[in-house]
């Protein structure tokens, strides 16, 4: 089981970069979480878009799901090729609903909305959800395989103790630290901190954390330094980046 991030930064991408979107696969399999800007461009790097088996968007930010608005297009252009003969299964939240409106497209997509405890199965996944604390209705994402829980991802979201408990255990943890603490002090609010992030990776136990949706115009090494005064298994994410989940 692999991840591999296809963008990594938030609320707009580095020159060259793309915003978040990270592809799970095992033994060719392949689901999509979070679609945001030039995450279609770099996936098809990795693999044909006919091995993709499902989409989940955490929220119905532009910059975790704008390259849906693009990726349409490329599964309709498949399917009168004859490369596809299904739609493709995209999970959202329902919420803001003008958004969730937008979402659907012919017949490529199968929308369905999320919603926190439930469980999904997309091939050898089981996917589970937690509300996060955001702007806009977002969930946490937790992937097992196998029953081993192998991945929690924490969408974005201000710091909640539940979210500790949710990725509890996990071989890796995929967090966003959009900010540092200076950040926080000057009163930024919606997203966390690599220290709050790297607290959360301490009070799980996960065995790995990898910092995510960074702001561009940031030095990586910044948040490095400040995660790691408190969780040592840390790293930031890097774009084309593959993540062995064992």
């Amino acid at each position: 089981m692999k991840l591999t991030v296809l963008g990594c930064y938030g609320p707009y991408p580095a020159a060259g970069g793309a915003c978040s979107g990270y592809l799970l696969e095992h033994e060719g399999f392949a689901v999509l979480i979070d679609c945001g800007n030039g995450v279609l461009s770099r996936m098809q790097e990795f693999i044909e878009l006919s091995k993709l088996k499902a989409v989940i968007i955490s929220h119905l930010h532009s910059d975790h799901c704008s390259d849906l608005f693009i990726l349409r297009y490329a599964l309709q252009f498949s399917r009168d090729r004859g490369l596809l003969n299904y739609p493709l299964p995209v999970f959202a939240p329902a919420e803001p609903l003008e958004e969730y409106m937008r979402l659907p497209y012919k017949d490529v997509y199968a929308v369905k909305a999320l919603a926190e405890g439930q469980e999904l199965q997309i091939g050898p996944f089981t996917f589970v959800f937690l509300k996060t604390r955001h702007t806009v209705p977002c969930y946490a994402v937790g992937a097992f395989l196998a029953g081993d829980k192998k991945l929690a991802y924490s969408a974005d979201t201000e710091y909640i103790p539940p979210l500790s408990d949710f990725a509890r255990g996990a071989a890796l943890f995929l967090c966003e630290a959009n900010f540092l603490e200076e950040d926080l002090q000057k009163g930024a609010a919606n997203h966390l901190s690599a220290a709050q992030a790297a607290t959360l990776a301490r009070e799980a136990g996960v065995e790995k954390l990898l910092l995510t949706h960074l702001l561009p115009f940031r030095k990586p090494q910044l948040y490095l330094n400040e995660a790691e005064q408190i969780f040592k298994s840390v790293s930031v994410a890097q774009e084309g980046a593959v993540y062995d989940l064992g």
